[in-house]
């Protein structure tokens, strides 16, 4: 279940537009998420109007196959909200701790099991499913989280969410905690809501997955309140990798990633798992090697899964096979010896962090005195396609055009043009002249032109 609009709104600082929610809902969708928790919809009115639409997407069939939940306080005045919307299920959460019960709730466990029963049996009464999350649960006595669980399936809830709401659990205490509940109460389902405040919510979320939990909360790159929930992108990659699960589309999580990034203004580190610009470059020498001998040798899953590829670094660390491998991958070939000299000149580089292919090519025309940068035109030069009429022969369009002052070459091609021509010029006014001459030239129909931005001379310099 996707979180992002809900749990990933309350990230300081993010907020999102409602047709911004919209484009995410439907990625969301698209990749295969079994629930997209669309948000409060008392809170504000914009997520009230975002929550509206997104439902609305669901009923016209744009949203296919995601159950659309929206969330809800213990509260008649925020249920019957949600209810009047119509979304497949609400999402109904109460503090359980005894922390909670004191300080927030101000009630008494016995008070507290009379609300939660009473909130989710009036939710019912509007003819939605409901879930029940049971807030910092893993701070709960388990005795009375257990009574929680009862009461809640007993009221009508069909799922109650295990909230490890301040990111306190370990793997092994998740594991077995699930692992009770499933054990002591039947005919109820449970999701894993876990906070990485200690760095272990993915972990966490597998581990309840062990003990019997049948959805785990996520947020696109891990979003929330403080250090926020288990991210979307992690979590699927190793349900597919440690148990076998296809969860989702994995080959659209790089885009959305991407896109919610851009839509809440939270940088993805490039050491973050999965979609960090790093999670697929290598850097040292032997890992390098491995690498390009075996991938598996240093990479836990293949890139492709993500729509991603591999590469590394070239730098003081690199090795001679690093070096091969990006120059053949550049079509350049050099004799061992000025490999060993390239190589030598790269390590000499210490103040490098990391060289561009440029860079490379720089120190290999260095090395053997031949050229292998492309190179920016002295003048202005430019490709122009020419479409010409029907009724006329495409050699004397040709003649004609190769007359023109700045046309270097004409070629007569195959295709939907009929002459390609090279133009050369001074500066952009007189690139306009030409290509005006160009256009008006008798028998030309149309025209497309391409600046060339850079060259690399082949004759004789190349090998």
């Amino acid at each position: 279940m996707d979180s992002t609009l809900r749990e990933g709104e309350q990230t300081p600082g993010v907020s999102f537009t409602v047709d911004q929610k919209l484009e995410i809902a439907r990625i969301l969708d698209s990749i295969g998420v079994s629930m997209i928790e669309a948000g409060h919809p008392n809170v504000a009115p914009d997520v009230h109007e975002a929550v509206k639409r997104i439902v609305k997407l669901k009923r016209e069939g744009v949203i296919g196959r995601a159950e659309i939940v929206a969330h809800s306080r213990a509260a008649r005045v925020d249920i019957d909200v949600a209810a009047e919307l119509e979304p497949d299920r609400i999402a109904i959460f109460y503090g359980v701790s005894d922390i909670h019960l004191k300080f927030k709730h101000r009630k008494s466990r016995e008070e507290a099991l009379s609300v939660i029963g009473e909130m989710i049996e009036y939710a019912r009464g509007y003819g939605v499913k409901v879930r029940f999350t049971a807030e910092d649960a893993t701070r709960a006595d388990y005795e009375f989280l257990r009574e929680v669980v009862r009461v809640a399936r007993d009221a009508g809830a069909d799922r109650v969410s295990i909230a490890d709401t301040v990111g306190i659990a370990t793997p092994y205490a998740m594991r077995k905690l699930f692992a009770r509940l499933v054990s002591d109460i039947a005919n109820i389902e449970f999701d894993v809501h876990a906070h990485n405040d200690l760095g272990l919510a993915v972990a966490n979320s597998l581990a309840a997955v062990e003990g019997g939990a049948t959805i785990i909360h996520v947020t696109v790159g891990g979003l929330g309140e403080r250090a926020g929930i288990a991210p979307l992108e992690q979590v699927a990659v190793a349900l597919k990798r440690h148990y076998g699960l296809d969860v989702v589309d994995l080959r659209g999580i790089v885009k959305l990633s991407r896109l919610v990034e851009r839509y809440s203004g939270i940088p993805i580190p490039p050491t973050a798992p999965v979609v960090g610009e790093n999670a697929f470059v290598h850097k040292a020498g032997i890992h390098v090697a491995g690498v390009l001998s075996n991938p598996e040798t240093y990479e836990p899953y293949p890139p492709e899964w993500v729509g991603r590829s591999r590469d590394y670094t070239i730098d003081k660390y690199t090795g001679r096979k690093a070096v091969e491998a990006r120059l053949e991958r550049l079509g350049v070939k050099i004799d061992e010896k000025e490999l060993a000299e390239v190589l030598r000149r790269i390590k000499e580089r210490s103040e490098a962090r990391w060289l561009r292919d440029e860079d490379l090519l720089v120190i290999v025309e260095e090395v053997t005195g031949r050229r292998y940068l492309l190179r920016p035109p002295e003048h202005i030069e430019a490709l122009v396609t020419v479409r010409c009429e029907s009724n006329v022969y495409t050699t004397s369009v040709a003649r004609r055009l190769s007359i023109i002052p700045g046309v270097e070459e004409v070629v007569e091609v195959t295709g939907e043009n009929d002459i390609v021509l090279r133009v050369s010029a001074r500066n952009p006014i007189e690139l306009n002249q030409i290509i005006e001459a160009v256009r008006s030239t008798r028998g030309v129909r149309s025209t497309y032109t391409m600046l060339v931005l850079r060259r690399l001379d082949t004759r004789g310099t190349r090998q």
